[in-house]
């Protein structure tokens, strides 16, 4: 792993995080320890890196740490609806750089986004791909991978629409 690689692990962790996805306390402290490995330097990274299991209750607040250190703390928006739509911008993108899986990118915006905002008109074809993608099989004309590719597409459209401040 890379230096930048690293450090977008700790962001992609603290969106998670922020976004209210549990992610233990094994993975904060592996995610501290490929970032060391990888050069990156923060006052609080080998106190993360080096936690043995029994203290691994105090990873969250030692990766809250070394993300403010590194500039990466992620606030989602106080609003709950300006929040949703922030994940929802967030999902997409990693859909779009090929970061995220596109059957599972789809199927968080259905069911952790789409759901709450009271299916909105610019998640519909991200909902849509969702379903198809959840229950294809092998009778279906279309290939998994094309189903794949229009998710794809549908993730582009979504960030065509994120207002400008959001980019």
């Amino acid at each position: 792993m890379h230096h930048d690689d690293a450090l977008q692990q700790l962001s992609r962790i603290a969106h998670e995080r922020a976004f209210g996805q549990h992610v233990g306390s094994d993975r904060l402290i592996q995610v501290g320890l490929d970032a060391l490995i990888a050069g990156v330097e923060s006052p609080s990274l080998a106190m993360l890196a080096g936690l043995l299991q029994s203290e691994e209750p105090e990873a969250p607040a030692l990766f809250d740490q070394v993300l403010e250190e590194l500039g990466l703390l992620f606030q989602p928006p106080a609003d709950p609806r300006a929040a949703k739509w922030a994940m929802a911008y967030w999902i997409a993108g990693q859909i779009v750089d090929g970061s995220l899986d596109p059957a599972t990118g789809t199927h968080l915006i259905r069911t952790d986004v789409a759901y709450d905002l009271n299916h909105p008109e610019d998640l519909q074809a991200l909902v849509s791909c969702a379903l198809n993608l959840d229950s294809w099989d092998d009778s279906w004309d279309a290939s998994v991978e094309a189903l794949k590719e229009e998710a794809i597409e549908a993730a582009e459209q979504l960030l065509t629409k994120q207002p400008p401040g959001g980019r």
